[in-house]
């Protein structure tokens, strides 16, 4: 018996698969081949596009953006009004005038890291990994590869410091406060 909770207004491909005890809310939009995993929460108003890959136990929030070409790994958090990108080089037309179809451009892979958190209206370019437990402060735009546990935030996104999985600043092989996670050479 499947615990799939999917609100009448939202937009649910036929060819999309969407695990066991996911909720998906009010006018969010799933496309075709796109897989959204178990226990994970679509808010309202997101966008999900064709053959998007979303882990278990991912928050996406309010009105977040996620097109074709993205990974969420488990346990990921992606913030409200967060935009993912995924063509290095958009046009709206082709040199010579006609308008560009979907033969014409080329995917940028982007792939987020267990436990990563996005913060509200943050823009990650395509082409990026963000690594695992890393955190991306609010209003961020991400051009560049975040390592694990790392905390980067501004325009253009810099590291500024690491954070444990409980969220807390910490130093390599300090303790954190409140978790006593102690974080040991970061990739």
């Amino acid at each position: 018996m499947s615990n799939l909770r999917i609100h009448p207004t939202a937009e649910v491909a036929v060819g999309a698969t969407i695990g066991d005890g996911t909720s998906v809310w009010n006018n969010a939009q799933i496309r075709e081949g796109a897989r959204v995993g178990q226990d994970s929460i679509i808010s309202k108003g997101a966008y999900i596009d064709t053959d998007v890959v979303i882990g278990n136990k991912v928050k996406v929030q309010n009105n977040a953006s996620i097109y074709h070409g993205v990974v969420i790994e488990d346990c990921a958090f992606i913030g409200p009004h967060v935009c993912f990108t995924n063509d290095l080089r958009p046009r709206a037309v082709n040199p010579d005038g006609s308008r560009k179809e979907a033969f014409d451009w080329r995917v940028t892979p982007t792939r987020v890291g267990y436990g990563a958190a996005i913060g509200a209206n943050s823009t990650i370019r395509c082409g990026v990994t963000i690594g695992k437990w890393a955190m991306v402060g609010a209003g961020s735009v991400v051009t560049k590869n975040v390592p694990d546990y790392a905390l980067v935030f501004g325009n253009p996104a810099r590291f500024h410091n690491y954070v444990c999985p409980c969220g807390t600043e910490i130093s390599v092989t300090e303790a954190c406060n409140h978790c006593g996670f102690v974080l040991h050479k970061p990739k």
